[in-house]
């Protein structure tokens, strides 16, 4: 026999909290199938954070690329900039995902940012802070989706015609009666 805890036994408070872990489970992958918005700010996340933890080991760890300051830096900035065009290109015509997904992988970056600086030291003194690097990357996606945005209702207003239709006499006679 189970012992008993507050007039229930062992057995069924594990059962209810088997339950909750399948329904948080479900809720999760559930989640994730249906928001690829998310997943791919995820994945811009890291992938953006592996790019700035390169550029800094190879900025600061490997002294034989100092001659190549310039050049390093170049490839530094073009990977990432790439990797900033994901989330708007893929995103183009629907401006809510791509302002969610660029969020998601800005923050992620931000928080990544703020423990290099923790290794790195003199980071933040040499570069941004990392609120500002946030508020930096919350603007440029927001930009983009509010540009995405309008671009598509200027499109939308020339292929669909912005005045309404006049009425016909017959409907004019109706209300002058």
């Amino acid at each position: 026999m189970g012992s008993k805890i507050n007039g229930s036994s062992i057995f069924e408070s594990a059962a209810h909290a088997e339950a909750a872990a399948d329904k948080a489970t479900k809720a999760l992958t559930g989640a994730g199938a249906s928001s690829p918005a998310l997943w791919t700010g995820v994945c811009i996340g890291a992938l953006l954070n592996v790019a700035m933890i390169g550029a800094l080991v190879a900025a600061n760890r490997f002294p034989a690329l100092e001659s190549y300051a310039l050049e390093r830096n170049a490839v530094c900035y073009s990977v990432f900039m790439l990797l900033l065009l994901i989330p708007v290109l893929r995103f183009l015509k629907r401006p809510k995902q791509m302002f969610v997904a660029g969020i998601v992988g800005w923050v992620l970056f931000a928080a990544g940012y703020n423990i290099a600086g923790f290794y790195f030291h003199g980071l933040f003194d040499v570069l941004r802070t990392p609120l500002e690097v946030l508020i930096e990357g919350a603007v440029l996606y927001g930009v983009a989706a509010v540009l995405s945005w309008v671009i598509g209702m200027v499109v939308h207003a020339r292929r669909n015609p912005i005045a309404p239709r006049r009425r016909t006499e017959h409907h004019a006679t109706h209300f002058h009666q």
